[in-house]
């Protein structure tokens, strides 16, 4: 299996007719993603038509994940559903054998994640999210098959190259994919900045850690939880290779929530600087910036080619 999925994995969107689905899945399709049909069960034995490099391509909307699995053989699929509807469509996705479940929808309540992450585990489903970006992966030009794009990162920000990234913020994910736009990515995976994910920044980097193709891993934390010392922990006496971090918040007021559920510092745990101190203490290279990350990336690339 390629990274966390393969080439020309069959993909399904929950939630595909809504403005977002609708959006971003003829995002996904332009970037070459095996998009095989949507799911609402409204609109179920319908299609829907997208225009994809000039030719119009059309989508078949099922009723139930398990319909689209049993006519298509999805591997994969998109969550583009409202907050209060999310947990059931992810419960569904789960129940259905879908193997990779990516939740982009923001808000859903903790409560909620907790469950469906609880679920995935259960049943061997992976999840990237929720409230996350989703996950790009690449191939190089001359691969027989494109790389898989599943949520709404632009695909077309950079292309193959050695380095892998996972990362807490959207918006960071895609400055750091600029930053480093010459040298280019194996995947990119947004895990989400709440406080219960379903691939953590560590399961993401142990992943890239195990890929063959990707020499150098650069992570983006933030403040609140503990994700970025288990990482340090982890890789103190596992890691085989380079990881260069940078972590968001240093100026963030204790007790203030910062754009993420997750990102909040509370009892004085959590800071920008304690999880610094972390990466730090076991040689990891930690940016002040977005642009020095980046040259620290570049530092370590060049020492291992």
């Amino acid at each position: 299996m390629a990274l966390f999925i393969e080439q020309g994995a069959p993909v399904i969107v929950q939630g595909m007719t809504g403005h977002q689905g609708m959006t971003h899945t003829a995002r996904m399709l332009t970037a070459g993603t095996r998009i095989v049909g949507g799911v609402n069960p409204r609109k179920a034995g319908t299609t829907v038509a997208f225009d994809v490099q000039g030719s119009s391509v059309e989508i078949p909307v099922f009723g139930t994940c398990k319909e689209a699995k049993e006519a298509t053989g999805a591997k994969a699929s998109v969550v583009f559903v409202p907050p209060r509807f999310a947990k059931d469509a992810v419960v569904e996705a789960i129940e259905a054998s879908i193997e990779l479940i990516v939740v982009i929808t923001e808000g859903i309540p903790v409560a909620d994640s907790a469950y469906m992450v609880a679920l995935a585990r259960q049943h061997g489903v992976q999840i990237v999210g929720p409230n996350c970006p989703g996950l790009v992966t690449f191939e190089p030009s001359d691969a027989p098959l494109p790389g898989v794009n599943l949520g709404i990162i632009p695909q077309d920000i950079v292309s193959y190259g050695p380095l892998g990234l996972v990362s807490k913020s959207g918006t960071l994910t895609y400055q750091l994919m600029g930053e480093l736009s010459d040298i280019g990515f194996t995947a990119a995976l947004g895990a989400g900045g709440d406080p219960i994910v379903g691939t953590t920044l560590l399961e993401a980097v142990q992943a890239f850690d195990a890929d063959p193709n990707t020499k150098v891993v650069v992570m983006i934390g933030e403040i609140g939880g503990s994700a970025e010392q288990e990482v340090a922990a982890w890789a103190s006496e596992h890691m085989t290779k380079p990881l260069v971090a940078y972590i968001a918040g240093f100026t963030a007021p204790e007790g203030k929530q910062m754009g993420h559920a997750g990102a909040i510092v509370s009892g004085g745990k959590g800071t920008a600087q304690e999880k610094k101190q972390a990466l730090e203490a076991v040689h990891i290279a930690v940016g002040e910036t977005p642009g020095q990350t980046a040259q620290y990336a570049r530092e370590a690339l060049s020492q291992v080619q």
